[in-house]
């Protein structure tokens, strides 16, 4: 039996093992088809973040999805009114929206639908726990969705909400007071909400901050009422929370038409995204016509081998830097030296890449300025430098935790100064920025026919390739040497210190103590 355990992947005995624990709990193995009737999702596609089904046509004719979900197909099959403690271990497929890949995820979990009370929950949350602690080292975050819908509440006289609820997810302070000014909100409120942005850790550590920040605010009040309770009752009943830290977190954020309390995420060391994601959703259970109670949750398992591939890396502690070549990342360098974050010659020797200063525990990178929220979103770096117009650009999952106010400039439209619109047909615009391109004029609803260039993007409304362009300017020169001018500008763009969200998790005190040092030297 030894030999055969020996040959499974990782994932395959965290899958066994996992199975065992859930069995022992009185769960049973929940078997479903690969795939359903593509109409499931199209009613539920909200429910379904950032993919979309790979859809086929059936022998009668009917559209048909791969399974992109499991926890839809477990709701689609129960009957009204029954009760439902099940777990699966399946394959769902999904296309990707932001990396336009066509994927296959091995996903387990659990689902417990009918009376859920508190008692629910909280065996709930201890089998997530304990879940993660069978896969290594971890971190659970949790959230209540009505504390994150009393935040948001306070913009929505101003229709400011899809700002501030971005604020939040970003961990990003300088957005949220941006979004307090424009909505005319108080220096207490703004000071709270801005706080609020920001917190995050042990929970025992910071619940008190949270339950004093959220004085004003009725539904987040009870929310951390409900939240204290549970965490009580893990202290003294979860063996895992000795093993498994159980954080505050509200940088997470689901559909508000489906999740109706409870919210949380979990994290294992090494690996660069969550992998554990679940929550109260009595709101779907509603929407299919039933009026029980639900909760549950699903873990990734692609990639849990490369835990054991950076275990090494994890364990030096030290803070990787991903920093843009050229001047950029060279002011970002002076800046650090100021802080007495970073040792000063560090950079003497030009042609490196790679520069490591054991003094202050720091290794640094130097990558493309395109390319480095990629470089933090795949957690080969836990921190980057990156301007907001990149950022926006690629999408990534980051944290913006820091507006630096240095490489400013503006993305505009630009044209010919006698350039008019033409009613008649699609604006034909060229940029080197397609999504913030899309957003901007889906915004304003501009139809549009983009084109792409990766240069010279001057040259396309003087040779008619274009109507007008989408490009950063700076101080403009180049647009006069050219004989064109700004037609709006819509963006101010600076230079963001961005971290990776896992990393925020397991090197918080670090990263936290490196934000403070920056940003009292800005």
């Amino acid at each position: 039996m030894e030999d055969l355990l020996n040959i499974l992947r990782p994932e395959e005995r965290i899958a066994l093992q996992l199975r065992e624990l859930y069995e022992h709990r009185h769960f049973h193995l929940f078997r479903l088809s690969s795939f359903e009737e593509y109409d499931l999702y199209l009613q539920n596609k909200a429910f379904l973040t950032n993919s979309d089904p790979i859809t086929f046509t059936g022998n009668n004719g009917r559209l048909m999805a791969l399974n992109p979900d499991v926890t839809l197909s477990i709701v689609k099959n129960t009957p009204i009114g029954e009760a439902r403690k099940v777990y699966y271990n399946e394959d769902v497929y999904r296309h990707d929206r932001k990396d336009g890949e066509y994927k296959r995820i091995n996903q387990i979990g659990l689902e417990m639908i009918g009376k859920i009370d508190a008692e629910s929950e909280a065996q709930v949350i201890q089998l997530a726990m304990e879940s993660l602690a069978v896969a290594g080292k971890g971190a659970l975050d949790i959230s209540h969705i009505g504390l994150v819908e009393d935040i948001v509440a306070q913009f929505a006289p101003y229709g400011l909400q899809k700002r501030a609820l971005m604020a939040l997810q970003t961990k990003s302070p300088h957005t949220m007071r941006a979004v307090c000014k424009q909505a005319g909100l108080s220096q207490d409120l703004t000071l709270a909400l801005t706080r609020l942005t920001t917190v995050s850790g042990s929970f025992r550590e910071v619940a008190a901050e949270v339950e004093s920040l959220v004085t004003p605010f009725p539904k987040a009040r009870q929310a951390m009422v409900e939240l204290i309770a549970l965490y009580d009752q893990l202290q003294a009943h979860c063996p895992a929370a000795a093993t498994i830290d159980l954080r505050l977190d509200f940088s997470f954020v689901n559909d508000t038409d489906y999740y109706s309390g409870l919210l949380f995420q979990g994290f294992l060391e090494g690996i660069p995204h969550a992998v554990l994601f679940g929550g109260r959703y009595d709101h779907l259970l509603k929407a299919h016509g039933a009026q029980q109670g639900a909760i549950g949750f699903g873990m990734y398992l692609n990639g849990i081998d490369r835990q054991s591939h950076r275990q090494e890396a994890v364990t030096n502690q030290y803070l990787d830097i991903a920093l843009p070549k050229g001047r950029m990342g060279k002011a970002i360098y002076l800046l650090l030296v100021e802080a007495g974050l970073v040792s000063a010659g560090l950079f003497d020797d030009s042609r490196k890449l790679i520069f490591k200063d054991d003094r202050h525990k720091i290794r640094f990178f130097l990558v493309k300025p395109s390319d480095v929220d990629q470089y933090v979103d795949r957690g080969a770096a836990d921190i980057g430098v990156v301007g907001l117009d990149v950022l926006m650009e690629g999408e990534t999952d980051v944290l913006e935790v820091l507006d630096l106010k240095i490489g400013r400039c503006k993305m505009v439209v630009a044209g010919k100064a006698d350039f008019q619109a033409d009613s008649t047909r699609p604006l034909r615009v060229a940029t080197k920025y397609p999504q913030i391109t899309r957003h901007y004029y889906n915004d304003i609803r501009q139809s549009i026919e983009l084109i792409e260039l990766h240069g010279s993007i001057e040259l396309a409304p003087l040779l008619d390739l274009s109507d007008v362009i989408v490009d950063i300017v700076e101080t403009g020169t180049t647009l006069k040497e050219n004989h064109l001018v700004v037609l709006q500008e819509f963006l101010e763009s600076s230079a963001r210190l961005i971290v990776n969200p896992v990393s925020w998790r397991f090197k918080e005190a670090a990263i936290q103590d490196f934000i403070q040092k920056v940003g009292d030297n800005l």
